[in-house]
């Protein structure tokens, strides 16, 4: 199992707060994205790649307030945005790095090498989703838990396979580059192992480290280097 980084996942209270904050932080404005409606949100999409990271991207993503989820009543959206906490720190200071997703080529044996390894971790089941696009039909699967959780606050990556279109194969240069990505969580050994299970290692995450929750990513920008962190959410 070898797992790389497939995107960040910043989440903004709305979407034009997540441009905003973009082109305010990163210097640049994010590409299009879509919509989707299985989890009533939509997204902006904007190039990280490097060599250390390829095909990586960055999503700003926030609930869409004109559409209501076709997901089954009661689940809940990805990536905690019903989390109430979560969505009030976002009001008080904005969008905010909150997650990352791994790509794998086998998201099903993925997900038994988490359940069955060192650590036991339940990921959620494996949802299809797909989108039409000028560069043709995104299809993917990806693993969403029904209470939406992230766990560890959002250190431990969602699970995602791709099919034979990846959305960064169409994303110009934005001049943004991803330059490293390390965590600190207070149970290090537990999410190493989480880690290991996916095939997650350098460089794809250069640190697992004991501290208060955070996950970090550096990027290269226009403006110079740029540290985003989740410091906890």
């Amino acid at each position: 199992m070898r797992a790389q980084i497939d995107h960040l996942v910043i989440a903004a209270r709305t979407l034009d707060e997540g441009v905003a904050w973009c082109e305010a932080t990163l210097g640049v404005t994010p590409g299009p994205g879509g919509a989707h409606p299985l989890m009533g949100t939509h997204n902006r999409l904007l190039s990280i790649a490097s060599a250390a990271f390829p095909q990586a991207y960055l999503e700003v993503l926030a609930i869409d307030p004109e559409k209501q989820p076709t997901r089954a009543g009661g689940l809940n959206r990805w990536f905690d945005l019903d989390d109430a906490a979560l969505q009030a720190e976002l009001a008080q200071r904005g969008p905010r790095l909150i997650h990352f997703v791994a790509r794998v080529t086998d998201a099903a044996a993925a997900l038994h090498a988490l359940s069955s390894g060192a650590v036991p971790v339940d990921r959620g089941p494996l949802i299809e989703a797909s989108r039409d696009t000028a560069a043709g039909r995104l299809d993917w699967k990806i693993s969403v838990r029904e209470d939406g959780q992230r766990l560890f606050y959002g250190a431990l990556p969602t699970v995602i396979e791709w099919g034979p279109v990846h959305p960064a194969d169409t994303m110009p240069p934005s001049g943004v580059t991803l330059t490293g990505v390390h965590v600190t969580h207070p149970r290090p050994e537990m999410l190493q192992a989480a880690h290991a299970a996916l095939g997650l290692a350098q460089p794809a995450v250069q640190a697992v480290q004991a501290g208060p929750p955070n996950l970090v990513a550096v990027l290269q920008t226009p403006r110079g280097p740029v540290t985003l962190e989740s410091k906890g959410i």
